[in-house]
């Protein structure tokens, strides 16, 4: 990709000039997605449908997470993600940090910032998820989901707020897991983290309203992102109407609704994207 002789330079894009702007038009907009280790994650596939529409992309992704994990990964997805990006006719650049540090996002926002310039579309789409229940749940397990699922979400939110000025269009998309629709057993730490997070999105929402911030937050259901087994595809597909589970691009979709123009009416809200999942 050819050097550009300024940071906020768009590169030339695939994206032709119209004189009538839609309402999903983002170019010119910066996102930052958290949680893109995989090229196949949910993370991933958001970053892709923002970057359809033109936004530039900053993500952010922490490896030695992702070595913990079952599935297999590639170390250099991130990257191969960035360079298809790019490809696309957007700027996109990476930022590998921990998030579970208490100064990741003051320094996230920075580096993202200095990169393409200050993001107007957050989305908090990173978590930390491990298997507990009342027998095993201890002090470091329920640290753990905090420090990622709880307070780098809410740091992040409140400090983008805050440099916020453009005064409509800035848009905060969080996750959550359905944990208000019925229980999530052997996963205790992880649905109360995340149980925090609903909360929290409709309180701030009503905060940052007046600066044009619209707050919300996505549950996808059980989405296939290479986690499931053989076993678990064919438990839990009856359980979805439409025949086939769901995939990382059915969330992207929504987000990138979120996002754009077209949802500024939208905010406070909790939205249940499961394909109808049938939780009994």
């Amino acid at each position: 990709m050819p050097e550009a002789s300024s940071p906020f330079q768009r590169p030339e894009s695939r994206f032709s000039p119209d004189t009538t702007r839609r309402r999903d038009d983002m170019r010119g907009r910066v996102a930052l997605v958290t949680g893109v280790g995989r090229r196949r994650g949910i993370g991933s596939a958001i970053c892709r449908s923002l970057a359809a529409r033109g936004a530039d992309i900053v993500l952010s992704h922490w490896k030695a997470h992702d070595r913990e994990m079952p599935w297999a990964t590639d170390e250099e997805e991130p990257e191969i993600l960035v360079e298809e990006l790019r490809a696309a006719g957007v700027w996109a650049e990476s930022i590998e940090l921990d998030l579970s540090l208490p100064e990741s996002p003051k320094h996230l926002l920075d580096t993202a910032e200095d990169r393409l310039g200050r993001p107007s579309i957050l989305v908090n789409n990173a978590a930390h998820s491990t298997r507990d229940g009342y027998e095993s749940l201890d002090a470091e397990t329920l640290d753990a989901h905090y420090a990622v699922n709880v307070r780098a979400t809410v740091l992040l939110s409140v400090l983008f707020a805050r440099r916020f000025e453009a005064g409509s269009g800035g848009r905060i998309v969080n996750f959550t897991s359905g944990q208000s629709l019925g229980p999530m057993t052997g996963e205790l730490a992880y649905a109360a983290s995340k149980g925090a997070i609903e909360a929290f999105t409709r309180t701030l929402a009503a905060e940052v309203g007046h600066k044009g911030i619209t707050v919300n937050a996505v549950n996808p259901g059980p989405t296939d992102t290479g986690w499931m087994s053989k076993e678990v595809r064919r438990e839990i597909s009856p359980k979805f109407p439409p025949g086939r589970i769901g995939q990382p691009e059915d969330a992207a979709r929504l987000v990138a609704f979120l996002a754009s123009d077209e949802a500024q009416w939208i905010t406070g809200q909790v939205i249940h994207s499961e394909g109808g999942f049938l939780r009994e």
